[in-house]
């Protein structure tokens, strides 16, 4: 009995600490380094109005950019906590949260509507986020992923002059708490099939956008450790990725060097952004 205990606390122990990678996989994904922007793509960005819909997760990417402007003052963008299309002036990045978590199709309506009760007119850049609460292994991906390309295509359409920029996903790990190891002791581990589920929504925005329209890969950028390697666990053969423990307190939201990392990242592709 205390050698099962024994190596149960084992097991416990190195299963907590290790984020479940399967192996070393090398991964320098990136969109390049903010040292590398010059003047004249950051004065560009300066004349830009863009709006940021998102619940938590977004907030604190958003608190990433404010950290990072307070020290780079080439970067002259006024971060604002608003809704209203009057204050999307050049040079402003507007943002506001959004619909209700856990409720995907609340954030895609909200979002639709702000764009279309002026907010769409008023910005050269728009998009929203979903959080990894939106997603689990219940959700309909496919059907989701329908509704959300049908209502940017609807967006697009009537706003042909903003850039809509697609999200994927971001990842959670899991709480480890007892509940977690019961029922992991007996073969049930929603985390592991909550990320399966935001991985499979991610390939699909993928497949569907990337090449063609702007995406910005926020679950890709949540997978790559600061070493450069990509957190993940394989299921029947696939690598489903999931975010480094680096980057989290809490096991989903972004901590400092979390929200420093995807934060300076959003700047490099907006910076970039055509």
């Amino acid at each position: 009995m205390k050698r099962i205990i024994g190596l149960a606390s084992l097991f416990f122990l190195l299963t907590a600490a290790g984020c479940e990678r399967s192996g070393i996989v090398k991964d320098d994904f990136s969109y390049g380094d903010i040292r590398n922007i010059n003047t004249t793509q950051w004065a560009s960005l300066s004349k830009k109005r863009i709006f940021f819909g998102h619940q938590s997760v977004g907030g604190n990417i958003v608190q990433g950019m404010a950290d990072i402007l307070e020290s780079n003052k080439e970067i002259k963008l006024v971060i604002l906590n608003s809704d209203k299309p009057g204050d999307l002036k050049p040079g402003t990045f507007e943002h506001i949260e959004i619909g209700r978590n856990e409720q995907p199709l609340s954030k895609i309506e909200a979002f639709s509507n702000l764009i279309k009760s002026g907010t769409g007119n008023n910005s050269d850049i728009a998009f929203f986020k979903f959080c990894y609460i939106d997603i689990n292994k219940s959700t309909d991906v496919k059907s989701l992923f329908s509704t959300y390309q049908q209502a940017m295509s609807v967006l697009k359409a009537a706003y042909p002059g903003v850039i809509f920029i697609h999200v994927t996903v971001p990842f959670r790990l899991p709480d480890k708490n007892i509940k977690y190891w019961v029922k992991k002791a007996v073969g049930i581990e929603p985390s592991k099939e909550n990320n399966i589920s935001r991985n499979r929504y991610n390939d699909l925005l993928r497949s569907a956008y990337e090449g063609k329209e702007p995406v910005f890969d926020l679950a890709r950028l949540e997978a790559v450790s600061p070493d450069k390697n990509l957190c993940f666990f394989e299921d029947k053969g696939n690598r489903i990725m999931i975010l480094c423990p680096e980057y989290t307190d809490d096991g989903g939201h972004l901590n400092a060097l979390g929200r420093k990392v995807v934060a300076e990242q959003l700047l490099v592709f907006l910076a970039k952004l055509e």
